[in-house]
């Protein structure tokens, strides 16, 4: 069991720069309280109904064949390697389940020998926990490029969610980081994947249009030209298997923010095609942590671009619920988002002529891209407004986050916000906002760590 331990240590921590999930990296003993926490590779993800989730987060094997420039796995990388089992992972897991330490499972791999190889491997460790131990449980696979169409369609019909990781926004970027790597590689199991979810599970119908052109047609995908018998082939296959649910929860992927010289535009210019043309529930990004030495990466003490990584994220999130585009959220000279505001209040500030909006009469689709209202609030304006008039003072309860929210509408005719209705006012009101909203927060901190000091110090003394 130690060497099992051992093991699960070293690829805990080689799979932290995933970043699907957010490692807690706590643990914590009982002491006659009732759960546990287990520092080794348990990570928290989160349900579409908010509700968080243990995960054990682990790589199969560390053990790379690979040579990709921003890895902290990279072969000519010398630091310690392991490989588990199938069966050690398979008890570990469920082990770990018994023990209330997680919920499910979060498996990645490094490339040991070859693509098969190692999803051979991962799919013996799966059979044997759903089949061998009876787990019921929530998994998520990670899908090694280049792995045969078969192996796959076995992981999907085990797994709840598979991913296969495109790591860099554009060919060129994957051609200099990762030279082993193949676009088609990448793009052929996110294909199959599409399309068997599409055959399987109903995911969409089929001749589903984007620009134009039918996202199950074998197309030129980001400068990839899809071969047309490889499609039929494993269209046949998912056909002619049994009913078995295939991936239930979708596939996902994820790329590096920061190591190439890609602007924001083409990030998420690659991720609204993603969304689209492979109907990805969702595509995860990862500001990249120099950790190795290169001469074609940041330098290993450049800080990683979080707040970079942050306004992507929120721009990712226009795009997939907000009925945004990428055109619309850059102007024609621009290739990154503003730094200093959400991106939603850059896209309302250079449209100031479609403003302000009167919440009692905009249709639902234009409520959504007023700054400080979510999909949920905007749902509750509608409602209420069926029975009676929204006020301003209704707003709040609404969930709107009114400060930001009121320079862009009117309620029953009347504009809260300022005297100027003019970009470069409302910016700097907002921006004051934000930043003594920050400072505020800080203050409050600061105090309780002061207020704790001195409790500690009394406490000490012996007079509380």
């Amino acid at each position: 069991m130690e060497a099992i331990m051992e093991k699960l240590k070293i690829l805990a921590d080689s799979a932290k720069y995933d970043v699907s999930c957010s490692t807690s990296g706590v643990g914590r003993r009982n002491n006659g309280r009732i759960g546990n926490a287990h520092a080794a590779g348990i990570c928290h993800s989160w349900s579409a109904d908010g509700r968080c989730i243990s995960l054990l987060k682990v790589l199969f094997t560390n053990k790379c064949a690979y040579d990709c420039e921003y890895c902290i796995n990279r072969r000519s990388n010398d630091f310690p390697r392991a490989s588990f089992e199938p069966d050690e992972i398979a008890r570990l897991t469920i082990e770990f389940y018994r023990r209330n330490y997680i919920e499910g499972l979060f498996l990645s791999s490094a490339v040991e020998k070859s693509p098969d190889y190692t999803a051979e491997r991962i799919l013996e460790a799966l059979r044997l926990l759903r089949y061998k131990y009876g787990f019921a449980g929530y998994i998520h696979a990670k899908i090694i490029p280049g792995v045969s169409q078969e192996i796959l369609h076995q992981i999907g019909l085990v797994a709840d969610r598979l991913s296969v990781n495109i790591e860099m926004p554009n060919s060129e970027s994957l051609a200099l980081f990762a030279p082993q790597k193949k676009p088609k590689q990448i793009f052929a199991p996110m294909r199959q994947i599409t399309n068997t979810l599409i055959e399987r599970n109903s995911l969409v119908g089929p001749g589903t249009m984007f620009k134009g052109k039918d996202i199950n047609s074998p197309e030129n995908y980001l400068g990839v030209q899809q071969i047309s018998s490889e499609t039929k082939s494993f269209r046949a296959l998912s056909t002619n298997a049994g009913r078995e649910t295939f991936a239930p929860a979708g596939q996902t992927t994820q790329m590096i923010i920061g190591a190439g010289g890609e602007s924001d535009k083409n990030i998420l210019t690659t991720s609204e095609n993603l969304y689209h043309a492979f109907k990805m529930k969702r595509v995860y990004y990862s500001a990249y942590i120099p950790v190795v030495k290169s001469d074609i990466l940041p330098d290993i003490s450049t800080a990683p671009p979080l707040a970079r990584e942050h306004r992507i994220y929120q721009a990712d999130w226009l795009l997939r619920f907000y009925g945004f585009s990428v055109g619309e959220l850059f102007n024609s000279g621009d290739e990154n988002l503003d730094p200093d505001l959400d991106p939603k209040v850059t896209w309302a500030l250079r449209n100031l002529d479609k403003f302000p909006i009167e919440v009692n009469k905009a249709p639902y689709e234009m409520l959504l891209r007023i700054p400080g209202v979510g999909a949920v609030s905007a749902k509750r304006i509608v409602r209420q407004r069926r029975v009676s008039a929204v006020k301003f003072d209704d707003l709040k309860k609404m969930g709107v986050v009114v400060k930001r929210a009121k320079y862009f509408i009117t309620c029953v005719g009347r504009y809260y916000g300022e005297r100027r209705f003019e970009p470069d006012t409302i910016k700097n009101s907002i921006l004051q906002m934000e930043n003594g909203l920050q400072l505020s927060m800080f203050d409050n901190n600061w105090k309780a760590l002061e207020a704790g000091a001195r409790q500690e110090k009394l406490s000490a003394a012996g007079v509380i």
